[in-house]
This record gives structure tokens, C-alpha cells and sequence, in this order.
């Protein structure tokens, strides 16, 4: 049976502007307990940052974090996948690209949701350690 990325993917977005510090985009990923934030303009997606863009592109450059904005920490080069694609397609993007999240976009080119590694694991393997990881309770 063809399994869908709107069958895995997170539909919950928690998105910011570009303008957003860097301070309030790790809070935020404190507090809701995840690893990527999806930038956007208005209902334009601009790109997306992770726990580890914050780190490296921002926090180990120095300066204030209040002050650096995650316009420049985000991955602005996106590529995306559809809600109505095949999972098959998400996990080739996945490997084709190096990237541990893909942006689920409508037609509209819309965000609509976001496919991580944690969520194919937990769903095609969950036996395997990053799937028993992924879907574990957080230790916050």
C-alpha cells in the first residue's frame, strides 16, 4: 500500500519571520520541544532553520544572539515535498540532498507541513535505534 508524506508528516508548523531573533527562535524550539522552524514571509516559505543552523551559523559567528536575526541562520535553499507525494519520494530527496527535514508544501507553494528522518524511522522501521529514538518521550 502507497503510503503518503501527509500520513508521517508534522501538520503542527511553528513558523517565525525572518526578522526573529535568534534567542526567541531557540526558545521557541526549547518550548515546543523541536529541532526546525520553518521561516517564512508572510504565507511565502523562505527557508528553515534547525537547532544546528542556530549553533552554526549564528551562535559560533559571536555577537549578540538578541540582536542576529534567523535570516541569517536559515537554510534558504529549500527543497520540498508534497503532501500527496509518495513517502518513497520524501526519503529520496532526503538522501539526494543530505538534509534531515523537508518542508511539505500545496500547490500554492504553501507550508503546510514538515517530514523529518525521526518521523520516516519511526514509521518504516521503528524497531531501528533512530526510530526508537524519534518516537521516545523527550528528556526535557
Amino acid at each position: 500500500m502507497t503510503q503518503h508524506v501527509s500520513d508521517v508528516m508534522t501538520s503542527a508548523l511553528v513558523t517565525v519571520e525572518p526578522q526573529a531573533s535568534v534567542t526567541a527562535v531557540a526558545r521557541m524550539m526549547r518550548d515546543e520541544n523541536i529541532g526546525a522552524v520553518l521561516v517564512t514571509d508572510g504565507e511565502h516559505l523562505r527557508g528553515l532553520v534547525s537547532d544546528r543552523d542556530l549553533v552554526v551559523r549564528a551562535l559560533a559567528e559571536g555577537g549578540d544572539p538578541n540582536d542576529m536575526t534567523v535570516a541569517g541562520a536559515c537554510s534558504e535553499d529549500l527543497v520540498t515535498v508534497g503532501p500527496d507525494d509518495d513517502l518513497t519520494l520524501a526519503v529520496e530527496v532526503m538522501r539526494e540532498h543530505s538534509v534531515r527535514r523537508v518542508p511539505v508544501v500545496d500547490e500554492e507553494q504553501h507550508p503546510v507541513g514538515i517530514v523529518s528522518l525521526g518521523d520516516l524511522a519511526i514509521e518504516r522501521d521503528s524497531e531501528s535505534a533512530l526510530g526508537d529514538i524519534s518516537a521516545a518521550r523527550s528528556n526535557q
